[in-house]
């Protein structure tokens, strides 16, 4: 059985035998809180556990590194939803330590894209058409410098609410321990 497979079985089970009861709630944060969070899989269930968070409780918005890297991508587009559509009141911009983005190397990841099947035509026309792939596949030197450009974009951006709270913190991906970078309260 494949993997799809293999999720559809156990999900037909799941919704058979009603198991998703327990995580019912709204589209709306309970806490009205909007986190952007790395997208690492040691985090899934390990940042809500040590913010105690349940289900319900915040939105969550994830990528690589938990990082702003457009005032108009999908990622503000998301928070400023969560903010004005969904009531969250307060932002937490939560980076790792030990992110991958820390160690990336854009010459080896299209390298990697290369040995894909991704001719050097794609790559060399992109290029040429100004997508500068190793400023877009760039590696973060510094996780809490990062957390901190991240919530200066969010804290400025033009559409957000001049009152808007946001935090920066760097959660330990072994123990759950958070590290404040910005307190958005202003202490």
């Amino acid at each position: 059985m494949n993997r799809l497979d293999e999720i559809l079985a156990f999900n037909e089970k799941f919704v058979e035998n009603r198991e998703y009861e327990p995580y019912k709630t709204s589209k709306f944060p309970d806490k009205k809180l909007v986190i952007l969070s790395c997208m690492d899989t040691r985090l899934s269930d390990l940042l809500p556990r040590a913010m105690n968070l349940k289900n319900g409780d915040a939105k969550f918005v994830k990528n690589a590194g938990a990082v702003v890297t457009h005032p108009f991508g999908s990622i503000m587009r998301s928070i400023l939803v969560a903010v004005y559509d969904l009531g969250a009141e307060e932002v937490l911009v939560i980076g790792h330590y030990g992110c991958g983005m820390g160690s990336i190397d854009s010459h080896k990841t299209l390298g990697k894209m290369k040995d894909s099947g991704i001719s050097e035509d794609v790559i060399d026309t992109l290029q040429y058409s100004g997508v500068d792939l190793h400023a877009w596949l760039q590696r973060i030197d510094s996780i809490p410098d990062s957390v901190r450009e991240s919530v200066k974009m969010i804290k400025n951006h033009p559409l957000m609410p001049k009152n808007l709270i946001v935090h920066g913190l760097v959660i330990d991906p072994e123990t759950g321990k958070l590290d404040l970078v910005v307190n958005g309260y202003g202490g």
